[in-house]
């Protein structure tokens, strides 16, 4: 079914350009570049489009020199279906976070922010409990001052010679 997809796609995909059409919970990352070789990459819904694609063009590259002059006049894929770099490839951008800079910085900015988010609300915890921690000290101080005035009332009485 791929493979029906994958060829579907790429005859209606102009050179230079890239597209992703989206089926069923997968989406089809589509590559056609200017001298003709294609590529697809089939990938869940959560994959990042921008990591398939740069996927794509580091594979297509790595093939276009290894195999140029050869893929030129190929209308089907068999005599390169077992090439060896598409299992390392594939092995390497399963993590698209480990493959690419920009999503493994981009992630660490959401968990960076997340730990703020968590920080900031710790903060704000505290920082009613210290307001309470006034309010009580206010009050405290209020109660020690009106025990003391009415001590000193009391103690007006007695006069110690």
């Amino acid at each position: 079914m791929l493979t029906f997809f994958g060829r579907t796609f790429t005859k209606r995909t102009d050179s230079g350009q890239r597209q992703t059409i989206q089926h069923e919970d997968y989406n089809c990352h589509v590559y056609r570049r200017a001298d003709g070789l294609c590529g697809v990459v089939a990938a869940d819904m959560d994959y990042p489009q921008r990591v398939a694609f740069v996927f794509l063009s580091k594979l297509m590259e790595e093939f276009g020199t290894e195999f140029a002059g050869r893929w030129e006049g190929q209308t089907e894929d068999d005599g390169f279906a077992g090439w060896p770099n598409m299992a390392r490839a594939i092995a390497e951008y399963q993590d698209p976070a480990k493959a690419d800079k920009i999503t493994a910085i981009q992630k660490e900015l959401e968990d960076t922010t997340a730990i703020l988010h968590k920080t900031i609300d710790g903060v704000l915890e505290r920082g009613v409990k210290l307001d309470q921690l006034v309010e009580q000290s206010n009050d405290l101080s209020k109660l020690s001052k009106t025990f003391y005035e009415q001590a000193r009332k009391q103690n007006s009485c007695c006069v110690i010679c």
